[in-house]
């Protein structure tokens, strides 16, 4: 990786900036320089770098904002901070928000050499794992979606079915529920699957960076633009674009995005002559797209195009039985990435799993076998190895179904099926915990239709 590692240099001070820049292309890396912090956040919104090595105190535009823009745009590049200004506080702050190391002036070359290496080996362990993952998570070529639930059974038959005939489809439901994994099912089943597959978050950008994002730019187009960029749009030409977070795009976009699907064709920033585009597009949201449209943040028009073919996702709660098997293939994942010799979870977490309510669904799930895996150093994950919210809180959450927010009776019926489930269907126990008598509590049971015959 050595020899094409590029590498990005901001500083304001000329010669530590000639000095840095020397010793790195001695090392063998393609070196960017720049003086200006403003001019460095072009280079970032423009190029890709590995590595980028930032002092801290700079006019206009500081090294916190350079690093907050470098992980904001490319998570997988490293940051090395510099400053003249060395204070224990800085060096906290800095490495708090990312940075992969904080570099004191008057810094050795040998010491910022060695930074740079282990900076670099560190993204390659990082890509190494993305490759590894994106191996895990396809199976002959096909996007492998866990789960012995009917209802995501029919959804996947639904899927199959769409994915050959090239509609657009709008996919719905709850943060982590897996609508990416889903559109990739349907691009990975399609005809489009030796073509690209590109997804963007609709609310992670700015109105002007979302707008660079998907419709690039020409040369020129504006201060700093030094190259001509191809936007996502025009890269997913032949194959699929995911745009999540849809009711998150703002207006003009909607525009831009409804004027593409309609015509196909698009207009890069900057240009006179517009662009052929062959692009499939899936889109998602979490929120009631409704809603949206009743209040003119989403426009209808586009709603319409996008919506050829809907599906929602139900939330983990709603399918309790694949909490185990998702448990064990995530289990399976982590412990090949980080080649431990782990292979069972106890009785004791997946009890507690089964009965904690997941807000975050499937990728909540994930990350807390996955900080299992890293903190067990036997065979199995045990409740140690869990969050500590988890190991002692039950939580449960209110959630729309389809959009549809449940009724205070709806809620007074989970909540005493939830209590007498606790303490092994004890009626008189179940009525002192809801503070009520015994009597009133097998009238509410008669009026949900639970109260059995004999207690009548």
């Amino acid at each position: 990786m050595a020899n094409n590692a590029r590498i990005l240099i901001i500083d304001d001070e000329k010669v530590a900036l000639n000095n840095l820049e020397h010793v790195m292309k001695r090392e063998g890396y393609h070196v960017t320089g720049t003086q200006s912090g403003q001019n460095a956040l072009k280079l970032l919104y423009e190029q890709h770098f590995d590595v980028v090595l930032t002092d801290l105190k700079m006019e206009k535009v500081d090294g916190m904002e350079i690093l907050k823009r470098s992980r904001e745009l490319h998570p997988d590049t490293e940051v090395i901070m510099i400053t003249g200004y060395a204070t224990l506080k800085s060096a906290v702050d800095t490495i708090k928000h990312g940075a992969f190391y904080y570099v004191a002036k008057p810094f050795k070359l040998d010491e910022v050499r060695q930074v740079v290496k282990e900076a670099l080996e560190k993204v390659r362990l990082k890509r190494e794992n993305i490759q590894l993952r994106e191996q895990i998570e396809t199976y002959e070529g096909k996007v492998k979606i866990i789960t012995q639930d009917p209802s995501m059974h029919r959804l996947l038959d639904t899927a199959r079915q769409i994915a050959p005939t090239d509609c657009n489809v709008l996919i719905s439901g709850e943060s982590g529920t897996g609508k990416e994994i889903f559109a990739k099912f349907i691009h990975h089943n399609s005809t489009r699957s030796k073509g690209p597959f590109f997804a963007v978050n609709c609310g992670a950008f700015t109105e002007e960076l979302l707008s660079n994002e998907l419709f690039g730019h020409e040369k020129g187009a504006f201060t700093g633009a030094m190259t001509m960029k191809k936007g996502l749009i025009e890269m997913a030409s032949e194959g699929t674009l995911f745009l999540d977070e849809i009711t998150e795009m703002p207006a003009s976009m909607q525009v831009k995005l409804l004027r593409v699907i309609q015509e196909k064709e698009m207009l890069r920033l900057g240009a006179t002559a517009p662009v052929k585009v062959n692009v499939r597009f899936i889109a998602a949201t979490n929120r009631d797209i409704s809603d949206a449209i009743k209040s003119g943040s989403f426009r209808q028009d586009l709603f319409f195009r996008l919506n050829v073919v809907s599906l929602y996702i139900p939330p983990l709660c709603e399918r309790k039985e694949d909490i185990h098997i998702l448990s064990y293939y995530f289990l399976s994942k982590y412990a090949t990435l980080m080649k431990k010799p782990i292979s069972e979870i106890a009785p004791d977490v997946i009890a507690l799993l089964m009965n904690y309510d997941f807000p975050g669904n499937v990728r909540e799930l994930e990350n807390v076998i996955e900080r299992g895996v890293a903190l067990s150093n036997g065979a199995s994950i045990e409740v140690a190895h869990l969050p500590e919210d988890l190991r002692e809180l039950s939580i449960k959450t209110f959630r729309k179904k389809r959009g549809k927010i449940p009724s205070l009776e709806d809620q007074e019926l989970t909540y005493i099926q939830w209590v007498l489930g606790e303490v092994g269907g004890n009626k008189t126990l179940a009525a002192q915990i809801l503070g009520i008598d015994r009597v009133s509590l097998w009238r509410k049971l008669k009026r949900f239709g639970l109260a059995k015959e004999e207690e009548e």
